[in-house]
């Protein structure tokens, strides 16, 4: 019979084995074993307390799930307040505060600081006594916040015993320690995958999935969500020692086995420190989790405690901001466009607003079906969202600010453009206007061929096609090419030398390449990629021009949506006039490709989907690359999918192929796959 005192003991050693493999975890990131491995550690201490219920204790990893749901959240009341931090919103701002310390310190040298990524979560302070986990709560108004020890101890982040290392001196007796809960951008993404798949409302980003796991009167709720956390401050301290640096902290809060974000940087002066926002904002959107801007702290904790606080925040310190990319905002109107195809797209105008650095005044609402989703009504507050180059679009109505008065929005039926009808085909989800001669759909057609990725004539934008068009000078793109400087230098706007060099800009786009050519024609479905997939392969325009649906569909890359459009477009009698006159107005198609050969190999035939940033790269020339080699690159995983190209931060993407079973490549496996060097091993 196994001895009672062996049990216990060996009950201790299992903790102290999950608690150091939760530390190379969690607060290193570099764990010693797999996952397989520290489960089967995990299920033998689950049993032996199954067994053994009278040892049990209140900080066992066993103890993070199964808390009974509570009614509501008791106060959780901060011995010092957990202050907010002041903005800066360019670096301007930021050196008057480096300058404003200075001055407060009376000091002329340079200010070492601790640059520290600043987590678009939501912010906590967990309280330790002796080692152990006994508190945890929110923000709130800095003073008292809601108490969410429960729902804490459900996040693995977060130890419910601080590690101890072997010779160190003693835990601390009390450390109240801040931070911010946070979830990761792919996280989030399967999240709301799996509520759209319950018919669950969606979470408008991160920070509000993170806020609402949290949040939960039932700690089940918040167990099964994927909340990580990074610590970066503390509160109320009792201890041995007292720390003299903010990195001393973060080393030490490390130590204790609190994740802390590794990206923190010590910087001696301001000028590092902005120079290391710089980097970081061009690094942003490759982050796995949202950042809103980088903290600045003094790193000199007695230089922290001199200057003190001011009523809402410490002199100390400053969140040097990003320019947001969610902004809230008014819907002044809902309108319609008419696009180069006929396709009519609702579109918002707003209140203007500064979102990502750019000055927003309409967004995109796609079609009436995203109307309806979201609701979305003249009137309406609403949240703006852009990112990088992506055009605006209203993600949430905040419909607690709306009125009874505000009617749904309807498609109109008639072409705002044309006055012709307008219709909705039962396999499309967008309306279109049915009339080929209407004039917007001429507008966009003449300034997509204008464009920089097509025929790029400079200084051929929309004000001047929609001028042209208006006064009835072109009708087609063909008529670009019947322009003559008499008809020109007398229109407002123009004199002999700007017309000139309109008219230089368009003979000088004669002389053209295939893949831009047919680009320029404005095919449905056919982007830059698919024109350079039909240059390569076919060689001239006229193989393209013959060119059944079937034999486009034996281009690796092209499936039977795009090869119907290709074959449509040139079997219209109109459209091949339009080439005919390009051609006898003088458009050449200069060098054109040689008929590329089929190849064979690994990737000749493969189905190839890429998620996730690439670092040597963009996912553009990797799906190239691998087109190159045979592949048909498409942009979901299915079934049919052989390979998913896994970049950085993979998102939903990711899940849904290890759930198929699909053939997973990083990118050191890819580029080994395509016979090119492969990367060094730490990218």
């Amino acid at each position: 019979m196994i001895d009672k005192e062996d049990i216990s003991a060996r009950i201790k050693d299992l903790r102290r084995l999950i608690d150091y493999h939760n530390y190379r975890y969690y607060a290193l990131d570099q764990p010693e074993i797999s996952d397989a491995e520290y489960d089967k550690i995990f299920r033998e201490l689950v049993d032996l307390e199954n067994r053994n219920p009278e040892l049990i204790t209140p900080d066992s990893p066993t103890q993070r799930v199964g808390f009974a749901p509570i009614e509501k959240f008791l106060p959780f009341r901060h011995e010092i307040p957990l202050l907010s931090l002041e903005n800066a919103m360019n670096t301007q701002e930021a050196l008057d505060f480096d300058r404003r310390v200075r001055k407060l310190l009376g000091t002329s040298q340079i200010i070492d600081y601790v640059a520290e990524l600043k987590m678009d979560g939501l912010a906590v302070e967990l309280v330790y006594e002796n080692g152990a986990l006994t508190g945890a709560g929110t923000r709130g108004d800095g003073f008292t916040g809601e108490d969410v020890s429960q729902n804490v101890k459900t996040i693995r982040a977060a130890p419910l015993r601080l590690f101890s290392h072997p010779g160190e001196s003693a835990l601390p007796v009390k450390l109240a320690v801040r931070g911010e809960v946070f979830i990761e951008k792919h996280d989030f993404e399967a999240l709301n995958e799996e509520r759209g798949k319950r018919s669950e409302p969606l979470f408008a980003n991160p920070r509000n999935a993170a806020a609402g796991s949290l949040r939960q009167l039932d700690p089940s709720i918040t167990a099964g969500r994927p909340l990580r956390a990074f610590f970066y401050g503390i509160g109320a301290f009792l201890a041995e020692k007292e720390f003299v640096t903010q990195m001393e902290m973060l080393n030490q809060l490390q130590n204790w086995g609190l994740p802390v974000n590794p990206r923190s940087l010590l910087c001696h002066g301001i000028e590092e420190a902005i120079d290391y926002y710089e980097k970081i904002a061009e690094e942003r959107e490759y982050l796995p989790y949202e950042i809103d801007g980088v903290v600045i702290k003094i790193n000199n904790l007695v230089w922290q405690r001199q200057l003190g606080d001011k009523s809402r925040s410490p002199r100390w310190a400053v969140a040097l901001k990003f320019s947001p990319d969610e902004v809230q905002t008014h819907v002044q109107d809902i309108g319609v466009n008419v696009g180069r195809t006929g396709i009519i797209t609702p579109v918002a105008f707003l209140n203007p607003v500064l979102v990502g650095g750019v000055i927003v005044k309409r967004a995109t609402l796609h079609n009436i079906d995203e109307i309806k989703r979201k609701d979305i009504r003249k009137g309406d507050a609403v949240i703006v969202h852009r990112a990088g180059d992506v055009i605006p679009e209203v993600i949430e109505v905040i419909k607690s600010r709306r009125t009874e008065d505000r009617a749904p929005f309807q498609m109109p039926p008639w072409c705002p453009a044309c006055g012709a009808q307008v219709v909705r085909l039962p396999d499309e989800a967008f309306y279109r206007c049915v009339n080929r001669n209407c004039p917007a759909q001429i507008k966009g057609s003449i300034e997509h061929f204008a464009s920089r990725d097509a025929m790029d004539i400079n200084g051929l934008g929309e004000r001047i096609v929609s001028r042209f068009v208006d006064e009835g000078i072109i009708r087609n793109v063909s008529d670009l090419y019947k322009l003559r400087i008499e008809e020109l230098e007398n229109l407002p706007g123009f004199g002999k030398k700007s017309a000139q060099n309109l008219l230089d800009a368009i003979k000088g786009s004669k002389h053209t390449t295939l893949s831009r050519f047919l680009y320029s024609l404005g095919i449905s479905h056919v982007g830059t990629f698919t024109a350079d997939l039909l240059a390569n392969f076919f060689g001239s325009i006229e193989k393209i021009r013959s060119a059944q649906s079937e034999e486009l569909q034996q281009i690796q890359g092209i499936g039977e949506k795009v090869a119907t459009a290709v074959a449509t477009y040139f079997a219209n009698p109109e459209n091949n006039r339009l080439i005919d006159d390009l051609a006898d107005l003088g458009v050449a198609i200069e060098n054109p490709q040689p008929a590329r050969p089929v190849q064979s190999g690994f990737w000749s035939g493969k189905t190839v989907v890429f998620t996730g940033a690439l670092s040597s790269m963009t996912r553009q020339e990797a799906g190239e690359k691998a087109a190159a080699k045979g592949a048909r690159v498409t942009d979901s995983v299915s079934k049919k999918t052989d390979v998913l190209v896994a970049g950085a931060d993979p998102g939903a993407k990711l899940a849904k192929a290890q759930k198929l079973g699909v053939r997973i490549m990083d990118e050191n496996e890819f580029i080994g796959m395509l016979g090119e060097h492969a990367l060094p091993a730490e990218i």
